[in-house]
């Protein structure tokens, strides 16, 4: 079974007549291929015809031929996204809609499509392999790396121009990639939770099997440690980054004898779990069970208002996407430069969640 799922994000330059380029040309009194070459970004042309040339084609409506961009120059102006089924859960969802939403207006402006792959778990690096075969995408995004993803040493070898949403601890092999710094992150809201007198301090994770996931794993850990707190595993749970599994995860740890008296979600889907669990438990959130969260800033959930509903560590999914794929498409325009790297940091936002523990 292999299911191959389509998505195209409209052009930027949108045609409403019957202007061509052979029009568009005489109308600028330009050869066809200086105006080619202006409105595909090529470095040759100067920036003053290249202005030009743009706002003309705006002011036309002119929509370039992509089927005749492709034959003439080998590229297929789309962008690739391979999703193993196994991996829905953690990338199909809103988090992932965002990123691409973010990633989409990019593509958009620049005059790619996306070309997104829904593959058997035993498929997904073939499917990589049939993208560089056939010449069906001119760039990659690769999306919930793990450690030492097997996905980044495939498309080296491809050659073909990629970039990682996350890091992959384990790979020592220079590659480009963007992410958030996890660690720090989830250290300063554990910290955060340690300096309003809670010491039975819970983590609700993501599956931890991804590199986030772990590094955020770490950095609760470290926090407990500079606090001379010993970490209790039974206080802490990782599965799908969903409501439900927050919710369940949060029952179990509240049912102890000693339970929890503040929780580390890591995600504000889990929050909205944990949350749950709590009121169902009798308890109120922010006074007698504190949550603190880490939030993608998601566009259809958003944690905000006066005083937001979490207290949170936050760093934009949107925002990520869309800086992902402007480097994307950079690497794709010159793909000998060296693979870059940023590392972004999470903002702490104060929210209702979030009180002073039985220590403070």
């Amino acid at each position: 079974m292999h299911v191959r799922i389509e998505h195209t994000i409209t052009l930027c330059y949108q045609q409403a007549g019957t202007l061509n380029l052979r029009e568009l040309s005489k109308q600028l009194k330009l050869s066809q291929t200086t105006v080619s070459r202006a409105l595909n970004g090529y470095p040759e042309v100067n920036e003053a015809t290249r202005k030009r040339v743009t706002e003309a084609a705006e002011k036309y409506q002119y929509r370039p031929n992509v089927r005749a961009q492709t034959l003439a120059t080998g590229k297929s102006k789309s962008v690739g996204h391979v999703i193993p089924l196994s991996k829905q859960s953690e990338l199909v969802n809103m988090v992932f809609s965002d990123f691409m939403a973010g990633a989409g207006l990019v593509y958009a402006e620049h005059g790619y499509t996306m070309t997104l792959s829904i593959v058997r778990d035993d498929d997904e690096l073939d499917a990589y392999s049939a993208f560089a075969e056939r010449g069906a995408v001119d760039g990659v995004i690769v999306q919930g790396p793990t450690c030492d993803d097997p996905r980044i040493a495939r498309l080296l070898r491809l050659n073909i121009p990629f970039v990682v949403h996350g890091r992959a601890s384990g790979i020592e092999t220079p590659y480009a990639w963007l992410d958030v710094n996890n660690h720090r992150a989830i250290k300063a809201a554990t910290q955060s939770l340690i300096d309003l007198g809670h010491r039975r301090i819970g983590l609700i994770n993501g599956r931890e099997q991804m590199d986030f996931a772990l590094r955020r794993r770490a950095g609760y850990e470290a926090a407990l440690a500079d606090a001379g707190i010993p970490a209790d595993p039974a206080l802490t749970r990782s599965g799908d980054m969903s409501e439900p599994n927050g919710y369940t995860a949060a029952c179990e740890v509240l049912a102890y004898q000693n339970p929890p008296t503040a929780f580390v979600a890591s995600s504000i889907v889990i929050a909205l779990g944990v949350k749950r669990a709590i009121e169902e438990h009798g308890l109120t959130i922010g006074k007698d069970v504190s949550v603190i969260c880490f939030d993608d800033d998601i566009s259809y959930l958003p944690n905000a208002g006066r005083t937001p509903q979490f207290t949170a560590m936050r760093s934009s999914v949107h925002a990520a996407g869309a800086r992902c794929a402007t480097l994307l498409l950079e690497r794709i325009k010159t793909p000998g430069a060296p693979p870059s790297s940023e590392l972004w940091e999470a903002e702490f936002v104060q929210g209702a969640s979030t009180g002073p523990g039985p220590h403070a």
